[in-house]
């Protein structure tokens, strides 16, 4: 699918100096696009490699009509490579480095250049071979090809290829922007300002959020924990219902302990009376019940419990089990 820069939601800054650089003819060898996870750079990304090969560009952007841009929009410009991490590792393999070369090694089929995307580019940082070898191919560029890398502002990279890119920095989208994109894809207002806020403008991860469902579980969750009964046969039983629904989460588990997360910090903060900072603003109703049962040690220690759930995760301890054992201890 086509992508135009003006369709990309914010980075105001980031689409201006993109924009001028190409109607100047000063693009860049290659370009690294860092910032927050889920903020748009890799749309970006894609929307200003169709632009630098659109044959009649339009107020700085490509125009959707051009051969080359209907190639892009099928998802077939024999002039774009497309690298992501591969395989459970989730990271770049030296084969895939390797064909790239060869690649680079002819000119380009029918462009003026050749377009080479990158993504998470930060996850190489994993295998130095990988690094050592993309970085050859970054200090000596073929002439008519530009690389384009997507990289977290989280993750590391090193020194070596940031001097060799032109870093375009992404910044987290206003509230607003990704609420109203939310409600554009039919979610209610009060749930897309929700997500906004607990996303803290990530419009990316808003939306898995919304998509696997993890909101919701988040709130039947807390709402659980604080109206069950403790040793209660039908709490043992909702309990593990609950915790069957959270390691079916796999691989959002670790999203969904931070959703509680910030839930405990709003409580927190409305036993200080600061609740107008509150993020979880879909479950205010809930604060004055969950403030008279927890007080701060409780949940301070609700805090440390799900810090050792964590960290039982990554020790590939059962999902399930580490589930039951932390809403149990929570109640």
């Amino acid at each position: 699918m086509l992508i135009l820069l003006n369709s990309v939601i914010g980075q105001t800054r980031a689409k201006q100096f993109l924009t001028a650089s190409f109607s100047r003819g000063k693009t860049a060898h290659a370009y690294l696009f860092r910032g927050p996870a889920g903020v748009g750079k890799k749309t970006c990304a894609q929307a200003f490699a169709a632009l630098i090969n659109c044959l009649s560009p339009v107020n700085g952007d490509a125009c959707g009509r051009c051969s080359s841009c209907m190639k892009y929009h099928s998802g077939n410009h024999p002039d774009l490579v497309r690298i992501q991490p591969q395989g459970t590792a989730n990271a770049l393999k030296i084969d895939q480095i390797r064909e790239l070369k060869k690649t680079l090694a002819y000119p380009p089929f029918e462009a003026r250049f050749r377009v080479v995307l990158i993504k998470d580019i930060h996850l190489t940082m994993r295998r130095k071979e990988v690094t050592n070898s993309l970085l050859k191919t970054l200090e000596e560029p073929p002439a008519d090809t530009i690389f384009i890398l997507t990289g977290d502002e989280a993750g590391d990279i090193l020194p070596t290829i940031l001097s060799r890119c032109q870093i375009v920095p992404f910044y987290p989208l206003p509230y607003e922007l990704v609420t109203q994109a939310l409600m554009n894809d039919s979610v209610e207002q009060e749930t897309a300002a929700a997500l906004a806020a607990i996303s803290e403008g990530s419009l990316g991860r808003a939306r898995l959020l919304f998509q696997e469902n993890l909101l919701q579980l988040r709130g039947e969750i807390i709402e659980n924990l604080l109206y069950l009964a403790p040793g209660t046969p039908e709490t043992v039983e909702k309990i593990f219902q609950l915790a069957e629904k959270a390691a079916d989460a796999k691989e959002n588990l670790e999203e969904l302990l931070d959703l509680i997360t910030i839930w405990i910090r709003d409580v927190m903060l409305a036993h200080k009376g600061l609740t107008e900072r509150i993020i979880n603003r879909d479950l205010a109703r809930l604060l004055p019940a969950a403030c008279r049962k927890w007080g701060h040690d409780s949940l301070r220690d609700k805090l440390l419990m799900i810090d050792k759930a964590r960290r039982q995760l990554l020790n590939n301890c059962n999902r399930t089990l580490v589930c039951e054992v932390l809403f149990f201890g929570m109640l």
